[in-house]
C-alpha cells in the first residue's frame, strides 16, 4: 500500500505529540514527587509509623521542638536518627533536627554532657532532656516529660501497712510508680509520724488502705493538708477506715458496709464475684474520652455529699445488677433484701474546690487493687491510673493519652535461650546436614 505524503506528516505529528505529552507527564510527576510526599506503611505491626499515643502527644505540644543529635559521620547511625525524627516531623513540622559531629566539635559535646555516640538532646520550651536510645517509646516519653513543664511529686503515706510504691509484692504499687516515673511523675513515701509536714512541692498525696489505726496527730496533719489546698488521691478498700473517719467526713464521703459483688462481671471474668468490670464512666474530664474496660477487685461503695463550695463529679458507678454484700463472701452469694445494699452504687468520685492559687482536686476510689502489681496490666487500669494523676497534677492537656506507646520491636532472649539457639545452628544443624549427605551417598553407592 502506498503511503501519501500527508499521511506521513500526520504520523510524524502524532509521534511528536506523544513524545511531548509523555515528557510533560514525566516532568509533572517529578515536580509532584519533589514537592509532595506520601508514605504508606504496609508492615503488619505498623512499625514504620508513629503509634497513636505519640501522635496524640504531638497534638498537645504548642511550641517548637529542637532535637540535636551528637552523632559521628557514620551513614547508618545518622540515617536511623533521620528516619525516626522524620516520623515525628510528619505530624509536627516544627520539629528541627541538627547533627553535631563529636570529632569536629568535642567542646560542644562535653558541654552538653553527652556520653554516647548518637545521643539526642531534646529541647521543648526552656526544658531539655537526653535520649540515648533511638526508639519511639523513649523519644515520646521524653517529650511527655518535657510537656509537663516542671517536676511533679506523688507522695504516698506509709507507716500503717499501706501499699508501697517501692516494694514488689502483688498488692504493692511499684509497677504503677515505674510507669509514672517514665512520664515525669516522681514518687516517694512519707511517714506522717516521722516528718514535720507534708512537702510543699507535692502534686498529690496518696492514701491507701491502712492495716493499723492512724494516730490523732497524723489525721490532724492530713486535715491540715486539705485545708491548705492540697490535692489527694484516696484509694480505699473494704474494711475499717482505721482512724480516717474525720477525713472522710471533711470530704463529704460516707463509706458503705460490705463489698461490691456483681454476677454480670463474674460471668465475664470467670473469677470471683467481687471482681467488678467497669465499661461506662462519668462525664468528668479524666474519663470523658476514656473507652477502656477496667477491672476492680474487692471494691467498697460510698455515698458523697460535697462540702460547701466544693463540686463533685462521679467517675465510677456500678450497674443495677451489682450490690454491696454485707455478709460472708462464700462460694454462693445472693442478694439479701434488708441486709445488702442494692445497686447502682458509686465507687469513684472527683472533688474540686476553687482557690485563689488555682483549683484544689481530690479523687476518692473505692479500690486500691486495680493499680496494684497484680492487676495493673488488666484492661485499661494503667491508662485510668495515669489519667487520675494527670488530672490531680493539673496536667489536663495530657489527659486521655494512650499509655502504651509503641509495639516492642526487640527480641530479648535469656542467656539460656541464646545458648540453645547457638547450639542448634552451630552443632545440631550441621550434624544433621552431614548425616543427610552421608545417608544419600551410602544409598547411591548401594544402588
Amino acid at each position: 500500500m502506498r503511503v501519501s505524503r500527508q499521511s506521513r506528516l500526520r504520523l510524524r505529528l502524532a509521534g511528536a505529540s506523544f513524545v511531548l505529552l509523555f515528557l510533560t507527564a514525566v516532568g509533572l510527576l517529578m515536580w509532584l514527587a519533589r514537592d509532595y510526599h506520601m508514605q504508606i506503611d504496609l508492615s503488619r505491626s505498623g512499625r514504620n509509623s508513629l503509634a497513636e499515643a505519640s501522635v496524640a502527644l504531638l497534638g498537645t505540644l504548642d511550641q517548637p521542638v529542637k532535637i540535636t543529635a551528637y552523632a559521628s559521620e557514620r551513614k547508618e547511625l545518622r540515617g536511623a536518627i533521620r528516619e525516626l525524627v522524620a516520623r515525628y516531623q510528619k505530624h509536627k513540622p516544627d520539629i528541627a533536627l541538627e547533627f553535631v559531629s563529636p570529632d569536629a566539635d568535642p567542646a560542644r559535646v562535653r558541654d552538653a554532657g553527652v556520653r554516647l555516640d548518637g545521643e539526642l538532646i531534646v529541647e521543648y520550651g526552656k526544658a531539655k532532656e537526653n535520649v540515648q536510645q533511638h526508639r519511639e517509646d523513649k523519644l515520646t516519653l521524653a517529650l511527655a516529660r518535657l510537656a509537663r513543664g516542671g517536676e511533679r511529686w506523688l507522695v504516698f503515706v506509709t507507716g500503717h501497712g499501706e501499699r508501697s510504691p517501692e516494694r514488689q509484692a502483688n498488692h504493692d504499687l511499684s509497677l504503677w510508680a515505674g510507669e509514672l516515673a517514665k512520664r515525669g511523675i516522681q514518687t516517694r513515701s512519707l511517714t506522717l509520724g516521722g516528718e514535720m509536714q507534708i512537702p510543699q512541692n507535692t502534686a498529690a498525696l496518696v492514701l491507701t488502705a491502712a492495716r493499723v489505726k492512724y494516730l490523732p496527730g497524723e489525721v490532724k496533719r492530713l486535715e491540715d493538708y486539705i485545708k491548705r489546698g492540697g490535692n489527694l488521691l484516696w484509694l480505699a478498700d473494704p474494711g475499717p477506715l482505721n482512724g480516717l473517719e474525720p477525713l472522710a467526713e471533711r470530704l463529704g464521703v460516707e463509706f458503705q458496709r460490705g463489698t461490691i459483688v456483681d454476677p454480670v462481671s463474674q460471668a465475664l471474668t470467670g473469677a470471683s464475684a467481687t471482681f467488678y468490670v467497669a465499661t461506662e464512666y462519668g462525664a468528668h474530664p479524666s474519663v470523658q474520652q476514656f473507652n477502656f474496660t477496667t477491672l476492680f477487685p474487692d471494691t467498697v461503695a460510698f455515698s458523697h455529699q460535697p462540702p460547701k463550695d466544693w463540686r463533685a463529679q462521679e467517675l465510677l458507678r456500678t450497674g443495677p445488677s451489682a450490690w454491696s454484700e454485707t455478709g460472708a463472701l462464700g462460694a454462693k452469694i445472693q442478694f439479701d433484701p434488708g441486709q445488702d445494699i442494692a445497686g447502682p452504687l458509686t465507687f469513684g468520685v472527683a472533688l474540686s474546690h476553687e482557690l485563689e492559687s488555682g483549683e484544689q482536686r481530690v479523687v476518692v476510689i473505692g479500690d486500691g487493687d486495680f493499680l496494684s502489681n497484680a492487676f495493673l496490666g488488666n484492661g485499661g487500669n494503667l491508662e485510668f491510673g495515669i489519667n487520675l494523676v494527670n488530672w490531680l497534677a493539673s496536667d489536663d492537656k495530657l489527659l486521655n493519652l494512650p499509655a502504651r506507646i509503641a509495639p516492642d520491636l526487640r527480641l530479648d532472649l535469656s542467656q539460656h535461650a541464646q545458648s540453645l539457639i547457638a547450639l542448634f545452628f552451630l552443632a545440631v544443624l550441621p550434624l544433621l546436614l552431614v548425616s543427610a549427605g552421608v545417608l544419600i551417598w551410602w544409598r547411591r553407592r548401594r544402588a
